[in-house]
């Protein structure tokens, strides 16, 4: 590859109503990405997050790198992939080990060596552990330790969140993005970059709950002072509550989708918080 593709970064996201692709570039120049390109289309074959028809989510999954690499000028040859569904699990494990070097200072191979402690855990054949998120290091007794490197000690502790997920799903996305041409470079939990992206240090620091509501289903990450402590993600989503509207009102799944956007509107709350039992919806035109 030419040298300029080693500083192309990008991300896709096999959602249950869209998928998305963005593809950034990486500089010694910028202190963050910048984004060249960045696709959503209709996403189909995808269920509760879930992979149900592999040959549709790899034409969906097509045509939104395509619009990407369009807009960017630039084809990807690797990409993260963001996955969430009922079949993420979390748990969180410690790890301890000796420091190599104790009248010397804790190096990253220290780290290293704990944070692989903190990971052997029983696993099942059935996952693969996605993510291992240091909660806090503890140095010879001492907790709440955020980074420990360069400090004296003899014994290095970890507490660790890890998330894993089901290796058939993951399989199943890597079989796709394959075929596409495209190698997997890692996996990423969607509610962890969904809190990435939008919580800032402090709401980590106080506590905070990160709920992501999805089309198919909602991830939730939970964060205690500045660490993640509970990932976790439910089949339940948006689609859920457009598929009631449809049933309880006998209204085609559009029209559905046009009453919950409609109330969903600020202007239209009041309704909600008044808990008026008729809502005039004859503004919407609906067909049926």
């Amino acid at each position: 590859r030419r040298s300029s593709d080693l500083n192309i970064i990008a991300g896709i996201d096999v959602g249950s109503s869209k998928i998305a692709c963005i593809i950034a570039q990486i500089s010694e120049e910028d202190a963050f990405p910048r984004v060249m390109g960045f696709s959503s289309v209709d996403s189909r074959g995808v269920r509760r997050g879930q992979i149900v028809d592999i040959n549709l989510v790899a034409s969906s999954v097509e045509q939104a790198i395509e619009q990407a690499e369009r807009m960017a000028g630039s084809k990807i040859t690797t990409a993260f992939v963001s996955v969430g569904g009922p079949h993420i699990e979390s748990i969180n494990s410690q790890g301890v080990v000796a420091v190599s070097q104790p009248d010397v200072e804790i190096s990253d191979d220290d780290i290293h060596r704990v944070i692989d402690a903190a990971k052997a855990i029983s696993l099942s054949s059935t996952r693969e552990v996605i993510e291992v998120s240091p909660r806090e290091y503890i140095v010879d007794g001492q907790s709440g330790i955020k980074n420990p490197l360069g400090m004296s000690g003899v014994r290095l502790e970890v507490q660790t969140h890890i998330i894993t997920a089901s290796m058939t799903n993951l399989k199943n996305l890597d079989r796709v993005l394959s075929d596409l041409g495209v190698t997997t470079r890692g996996y990423v939990f969607s509610g962890l970059a969904s809190s990435l992206s939008t919580l800032s240090e402090t709401e980590k620091e106080l506590g905070v709950v990160l709920i992501d509501i999805g089309g198919g289903k909602t991830d939730i990450a939970v964060y205690i002072e500045g660490a993640l402590a509970f990932s976790g993600s439910l089949p339940v989503g948006a689609r859920h509550i457009t598929n009631d509207i449809a049933v309880g009102l006998r209204v085609s799944l559009d029209s559905a989708e046009q009453i919950k956007l409609h109330l969903s509107n600020d202007k239209n709350l009041t309704y909600i918080k008044d808990k008026k039992d008729e809502i005039d919806i004859s503004n919407l035109r609906l067909k049926e």
